[in-house]
């Protein structure tokens, strides 16, 4: 009785949405990584990934929308090298910028998981400026772009945003 009442809670996908959110997130990654490779500045972070899971599985969730990413995660990054510049490293500092990130998100209303993948990563990276803006924000931005772009371009792919702020 108690596994029904777990199944039932979960949502549950059409065959067209697993195709298109597949579709999405290859298509947007492939992308990122060519844009990477091209242009020389990194764009891709693992973070990022779980970010677009998100976004092409589950697109109406309020944690997918473009504020809750481009915001959560620049939060996680900015926090990470608050951290790491403060002398804290290991698993410490990751405990704290982890932390962090979830308040920090809660009460500026963008929290997004991903993000704590962000602030963990910043800090195991020794983070600086840098890191924040390629890939964190830069890689972020062009996410929400793009699944942006695939919502409109491909037709029956559920749309992407419910709302930008």
């Amino acid at each position: 009785m108690e596994r029904e009442r777990g199944r039932a809670y979960q949502p549950r996908f059409t065959r067209d949405h697993l195709a298109f959110s597949w579709l999405g997130a290859l298509l947007s990654l492939a992308l990122l990584g060519g844009l990477s490779a091209w242009s020389g500045y990194l764009l891709m972070a693992a973070p990022l990934g779980a970010s677009s899971v998100l976004l092409f599985g589950h697109p109406r969730s309020p944690l997918a929308q473009p504020r809750n990413i481009i915001l959560g995660n620049g939060l996680g990054g900015l926090i990470a090298m608050l951290v790491v510049s403060c002398g804290w490293s290991g698993a410490w500092g990751v405990a704290l910028a982890v932390g962090l990130t979830i308040v920090v998100g809660q009460q500026g209303r963008c929290l997004h998981p991903p993000a704590g993948g962000v602030a963990f990563l910043g800090v195991f990276l020794k983070a600086s400026a840098g890191f924040v803006l390629f890939p964190v924000l830069s890689g972020s931005v062009l996410l929400v772009l793009l699944a942006c772009l695939f919502s409109r371009g491909v037709r029956g792919a559920s749309a992407y945003p419910a709302h930008w702020l």
